[in-house]
């Protein structure tokens, strides 16, 4: 396969851009539930903008160029094997999936982890800037993580870059603010994420916020024991701590993991 160029890269980016104008029209005709914006979506989009500059900073490769270096170099589980293309392609999508599923897990059950993973929960709504909103020592160690995947398994560059723009399309599509007709919301779930799934994660009720942790595929979730449907009750959104506008302030949120 040709090798991923700048313009791959810039009509990644676009789609990601288009898509995030999409949902976020959509939700201002149809919301599925009131959030404001803002002040609001001000932090969440600044937040995403200083993780987007602290990844280029502190982290050289990325994922695709670790998946580039794990090829050249022969690192890795799959650079053992002469495997055909679309079959390694789709190998990169299910294990990356998986493996950030783990990664949610973490977030949630590891006390460090979590005092960086509850910025993102902190958000007391739902929108799909809540997608946006994480801190950047979070994301920095996420990347890291996901680089030290791909050169572990020896996962090939064009199913490295497929599985982020899906996976960053799916964030979106996860955490906006709408909900899929009723007929549709069965069978769709029963394959991939929906907001109405998700929005259980970002419950401030503890037995929900873990569970849901699937982004892309729903099937981990149900897998390993950490499905839940529907919620128990009437939904709140975020944490119980702070259900005020104390998180729609960015200088709060990124304090936030080293409070007491």
């Amino acid at each position: 396969m040709e090798p991923i160029g700048t313009q791959e890269q810039l009509g990644a980016f676009a789609a990601m851009a288009l898509v995030f104008a999409l949902f976020a029209a959509i939700e201002f005709v149809r919301p599925a539930r009131s959030a404001p914006r803002g002040r609001r979506w001000f932090t969440n989009l600044a937040l995403f903008a200083i993780d987007t500059l602290a990844v280029r900073l502190l982290v050289p490769l990325l994922m695709v160029g670790a998946a580039a270096l794990a090829t050249e170099r022969g690192w890795g589980l799959l650079n053992l094997y002469a495997l055909p293309s679309w079959l390694g392609i789709v190998f990169a999508v299910l294990a990356l999936d998986l493996a950030l599923y783990f990664q949610h897990w973490a977030t949630h059950r590891v006390p460090i982890l979590w005092r960086l993973h509850k910025v993102h929960h902190s958000d007391p709504a739902f929108d799909v800037t809540t997608a946006a909103r994480f801190h950047p020592f979070e994301i920095v160690l996420s990347m890291l993580y996901k680089m030290a995947v791909v050169v572990a398994l020896g996962l090939p560059v064009w199913g490295v870059f497929l599985f982020e723009v899906i996976f960053n399309l799916a964030t979106l599509f996860t955490h906006a603010n709408f909900a899929l007709p009723k007929q549709a919301e069965k069978p769709v779930r029963a394959l991939i994420v929906t907001p109405d799934m998700h929005r259980i994660h970002h419950s401030a009720i503890e037995r929900e916020t873990n569970s849901n942790y699937g982004t892309l595929l729903s099937g981990w979730d149900r897998l390993f024991g950490t499905y839940s449907r529907d919620p128990g009750g009437r939904l709140t959104i975020g944490l119980e701590e702070y259900q005020d506008t104390r998180p729609h302030a960015l200088g709060w949120s990124l304090l936030l993991p080293f409070r007491k």
